[in-house]
């Protein structure tokens, strides 16, 4: 089990992507980049209380630790599975979604870690492929509309880390 006062993550450094786009998915995965190290950021220097708490009284499942895990799973399905074709297990099949819950090891270190390798995987499915192309696994999709959705969601839920953290220890901020 992980100690409560341990493993912090650390920060990831983070670029603005350039005014001056002119690579339609140059410009989609710099502002993906982004908003993973915005995600990543908002956890870091948190106890795994302070990243695994549920604040929202509305929300009981929703914690910083949670959210990251979600966006693993998202990555995973939309970019390495139904974009990339990649042959890898699902990460919230179930119904409620798991990819929420936290086990007695997920801490902020062992999860910020997960998320950055699947950033990895999603990067190398994708590698070759342009917006135009279909999705690999059943081809309802364009790339592009999928960088796109996954762009969104990641959008949305460091809005969510946003007032997590600001609500674990009054942290704001970009």
């Amino acid at each position: 089990m992980s100690n409560t006062s341990s493993s912090p993550a650390e920060p990831v450094d983070r670029a603005w992507p350039d005014g001056i786009a002119e690579d339609e998915a140059g410009i989609q995965w710099d502002f993906l980049r982004f908003l993973r190290a915005t995600a990543v950021t908002k956890v870091a220097g948190l106890t795994r209380e302070q990243a695994a708490a549920t604040p929202l009284p509305s929300s009981p499942r929703t914690s910083a630790l949670g959210l990251l895990k979600h966006l693993t799973a998202v990555e995973r399905w939309w970019l390495s599975i139904e974009a990339g074709g990649a042959d890898l297990p699902s990460l919230w099949e179930g119904s409620p979604d798991p990819s929420w819950d936290l086990s007695e090891d997920d801490d902020p270190r062992s999860v910020v870690e997960a998320y950055r390798a699947e950033w990895a995987l999603s990067e190398a499915s994708l590698a070759g492929v342009s917006p135009d192309d279909r999705a690999r696994r059943s081809g309802k999709f364009t790339v592009r509309w999928v960088l796109a959705h996954v762009l969104q969601e990641t959008a949305r839920h460091v809005g969510h880390l946003d007032i997590l953290r600001e609500l674990a220890d009054g942290t704001t901020g970009e």
